[in-house]
């Protein structure tokens, strides 16, 4: 997370700097160098130079993936702003996977439950939104397209479980979840107050902040699978997390001061952004 974390918008990692941050957050220069070394064997990035004046190039395929929960949160705080309603329809995927291919039927198992589904029957999974391109996405990828069955419905009952929110409750962790938005809320409130204060911090403060609220917004967000606010407890610690997180990114954006800082927070600040421009309008 760290290494992802720190490239810039030209695909690069400054050693120096990522020594730096790794530092502050208590990790040895050893770690730093057994987790490079792996990345670079894995063929995620090349290396060039020695030491902390080496620079990391990520490849083409990390480079893609530098985000890969960008619309999952967009799609949160679109949620959070009211600007993404429930529609009352349930999307069901299920699949038939052999045997002979159990890594491709495992991996489209682990991808769905990313993707925010929830276990229903052997091979049968639901979501509340839209999540079919994705999905497709994903069983071509793995060779398992032909396997799939995709379908909606607005009648989904378990049991004599029926009401939306009950039927959410029942299928989806919630109170696991709304443990992590508070921990990131607990992360992100005094990271707040040092940035909208009036203590100067350093580039590797800054950063530090910065990879810190990016790896407790990870963690929090992709188990979530954002169910609509119809179908969540209210008030859900998600949507005061995700506030904290927005003014914390603005706060940061602020203090860039014409520097060039690290891909995922400029995209973390564009997502937040627009999300407050929507709700204005």
């Amino acid at each position: 997370m760290l290494v992802h974390a720190l490239i810039r918008e030209d695909g690069t990692v400054a050693a120096d700097e990522l020594y730096t941050v790794a530092n502050t957050l208590g990790m040895s220069d050893q770690q730093v160098r057994l987790c490079v070394k792996r990345l670079v064997a894995e063929g995620r990035f090349t290396h060039e130079g020695r030491g902390r004046k080496a620079r990391l190039h990520a490849t083409e395929d990390t480079t893609r993936a530098l985000a890969p929960n960008a619309d999952f949160l967009r799609h949160a705080f679109h949620q959070d702003a009211g600007l993404a309603p429930w529609d009352g329809v349930w999307h069901l995927v299920a699949f038939a996977v052999p045997e002979s291919a159990r890594t491709a039927r495992d991996s489209l198992r682990e991808t769905l439950v990313h993707l925010g589904g929830a276990p229903l029957q052997g091979g049968l999974y639901v979501c509340a939104n839209t999540w079919e391109p994705y999905v497709e996405e994903a069983a071509h990828r793995l060779g398992a397209h032909d396997a799939l069955t995709l379908l909606t419905t607005t009648d989904l009952r378990r049991g004599e479980t029926q009401e939306p929110a009950e039927l959410a409750r029942r299928l989806w962790p919630l109170q696991e979840i709304a443990d992590r938005y508070h921990r990131l809320s607990r992360i992100a409130q005094p990271r707040l107050a040092l940035l909208t204060g009036a203590t100067e911090l350093s580039p590797p403060a800054l950063l530090t902040i910065a990879v810190e609220l990016a790896a407790e917004l990870t963690r929090a967000i992709e188990p979530d699978p954002l169910l609509p606010p119809q179908l969540l407890p209210q008030p859900w610690p998600g949507t005061q997390a995700r506030e904290l997180i927005a003014r914390c990114w603005a706060a940061l954006h602020e203090r860039e001061q014409g520097e060039s800082r690290p891909a995922l927070f400029r995209l973390y600040a564009d997502i937040t952004r627009e999300a407050a421009e929507r709700t204005a309008r």
